[in-house]
C-alpha cells in the first residue's frame, strides 16, 4: 500500500504559497463567492478524445475569478490599512473584483482604468461602488498612475497577481476542481500575469500528491501576448516590448515574480494560441455549451480545439478547462463572432468584377442560392480606381457551412467565368 506523502514531500514546499494558505483562503471566501459549476462538454470531449469538463468561472460573482484573490488580500488588511482605502488598476476583471470586495468589506476603493476601457466594464465597476479614474491609453499606464497615487495618498495598492494572498485566493479554484471532478488528470487554463495558474498549480499538485496522484497542469497564452515562454526559457522574468490581443484579460507583458517562481517549478507546459483560435473557441462555447466567455477565458478551450494536448504528447482521460471570465464587451462580441465565423469558414466575403448590365446581379444570386449559401450583404460600386467604364465591383457577404461548402461556392462562381477574391 502506497503511503501518503508527508508535508515535506509535497511538491514546492519551499515556495511562497502553500496548500494550507489556499485552504485558509477557501474558508475566508465561504459565503462571499459561489462555487461555480463544472459543465460536461461532450462535443469537446469528442475532439480531444477524453472526458472534458468546463470549470465555468465566467459565472462567478463580478464575472470572473478575480474577486477570489482580491477579497482574500483585502480581508487581511489591518483596520488602519482599511481606513486608508485601496487603489488598483485594471481594464475590467480585476477592477470589478476589487470593487466588489471593497463593497463587502466596507473599504473605499479607487480604480484606475485606461480611457479606452469597454463601457460595460466601466459601468459595472462603478455600480459596485468604486471611484473610477480614467487614465492613460493602456493598462500599464493606468497601473503606473495607480501605484503613484497609492504612494501619494497612503492607500493600499492591490496588485492583480503579484501577491501571495491574491495567488492563494485564485488557487481556491484548484481545490474546487478536485472536489467537483475527483478523477481529473489534466487541467488547462489561461495565463496573464500568472496568479490564477500559480495558485491552482499549488492547490492541484500538492493536494494530488497528498492523495497519491498526479495531475498535469498546462497554461495557455495568446501568441501575441506570450511573456511566459521566453521567461521560462531564460529562467528569469523577461518582459515583452508590446502585447496585442483580443484577450485583454491576459494581455500582460511582464509575468509577476511571485507567480513565476511557482509556475516554473509546478506547471508542466505552457502553450500559445492564435487570435483566430480564440475567436473560434468563443463561438464554440456559445453554440455548443451555451456559455458567454470572454477571449481570455476561452484560451483553454482554444488550446484543446487546436490539438495542443496531442502536440505535447499528452493522452489524458479526464480534462478540466478553466473558463476564467465572461466579461466581454457586446461590441467586441459582435466582431469576434464575425471573425470567428470567418476563421471557421462559415462566413465568406468575396469581391469580384461584373459587367454593368441588367440581370448580372441576379445571375450571381442564383449561383449562390443554388449552392445553398445565404447572402447577408452586398456592396455594389461603379466608381473606383481600378474600375473601367462598364465594369462594376461587387462585394458579397454570405453565410456558409464550413470549408468544403465555401469551396463549393467559389468553384461554382469560377465555373461560369467569374473570378471571386476572398476578402479577409
Amino acid at each position: 500500500m502506497t503511503q501518503a506523502p508527508t508535508a515535506r514531500q509535497l511538491p514546492g514546499t519551499h515556495l511562497s504559497v502553500q496548500l494550507e494558505d489556499i485552504a485558509e483562503a477557501q474558508e475566508l471566501l465561504r459565503g462571499v463567492i459561489v462555487d461555480t459549476p463544472m459543465e460536461h462538454s461532450r462535443a469537446l470531449g469528442r475532439q480531444v478524445g477524453a472526458t472534458v469538463h468546463l470549470k465555468a468561472e465566467n459565472l462567478q460573482r463580478a464575472g470572473s475569478f478575480k474577486v477570489r484573490g482580491a477579497y482574500v488580500r483585502m480581508s487581511r488588511l489591518s483596520e488602519e490599512e482599511k481606513t486608508r482605502g485601496v487603489v488598483a488598476a485594471s481594464a475590467g476583471n480585476h477592477a470589478q473584483g476589487v470593487a466588489l470586495a471593497a463593497k463587502k468589506l466596507g473599504i473605499k476603493a479607487t480604480i484606475y482604468m485606461p480611457r479606452g476601457v469597454a463601457l460595460p466594464k466601466l459601468a459595472a465597476t462603478r455600480d459596485h461602488g468604486a471611484e473610477v479614474v480614467l487614465h492613460g491609453s493602456n493598462v500599464d499606464e493606468a497601473l503606473a498612475e495607480a501605484q503613484r497615487s497609492a504612494t501619494e495618498t497612503g492607500a493600499v495598492f492591490i496588485h492583480p497577481f503579484n501577491n501571495t494572498d491574491v495567488v492563494a485566493g485564485q488557487g481556491t479554484i484548484g481545490l474546487e476542481i478536485l472536489q467537483q471532478q475527483p478523477d481529473v488528470d489534466t487541467v488547462i487554463m489561461g495565463i496573464g500575469g500568472g496568479g490564477l495558474l500559480a495558485g491552482c498549480a499549488v492547490a492541484l499538485k500538492q493536494e494530488a500528491a497528498r492523495l497519491g496522484r498526479q495531475i498535469r497542469i498546462i497554461g495557455v497564452q495568446a501568441e501575441n501576448a506570450a511573456a511566459y515562454p521566453p521567461s521560462l526559457a531564460a529562467d528569469a522574468v523577461v518582459p515583452l516590448d508590446a502585447v496585442r490581443t483580443i484577450a485583454d484579460g491576459i494581455a500582460v507583458g511582464r509575468p509577476g515574480e511571485i507567480p513565476f517562481e511557482i509556475i516554473k517549478e509546478l506547471v508542466d507546459d505552457v502553450v500559445t494560441v492564435s487570435e483566430d483560435a480564440i475567436a473560434r473557441a468563443i463561438i464554440f462555447l456559445l453554440e455548443r455549451s451555451k456559455l458567454v466567455v470572454e477571449p481570455a477565458g476561452a484560451v483553454s478551450v482554444a488550446a484543446l480545439m487546436e490539438g495542443k494536448l496531442h502536440d505535447l504528447g499528452v493522452d489524458p482521460k479526464s480534462v478540466v478547462a478553466v473558463l476564467s471570465g465572461g466579461n466581454i464587451d457586446p461590441m467586441l462580441m459582435l466582431r469576434v463572432i464575425q471573425h470567428g465565423l470567418s476563421a471557421a469558414d462559415r462566413f465568406l466575403t468575396v469581391r469580384m468584377m461584373l459587367k454593368d448590365r441588367p440581370g448580372e446581379l441576379a445571375i450571381i444570386s442564383k449561383i449562390i442560392a443554388d449552392t445553398d449559401a445565404n447572402v447577408i450583404g452586398v456592396d455594389h460600386s461603379r466608381i473606383g480606381g481600378q474600375l473601367s467604364m462598364g465594369d462594376v465591383s461587387i462585394e458579397i457577404n454570405m453565410e456558409t457551412k464550413g470549408k468544403e461548402h465555401s469551396a463549393l461556392v467559389l468553384n461554382s462562381l469560377r465555373s461560369v467565368g467569374y473570378e471571386p477574391v476572398i476578402v479577409h
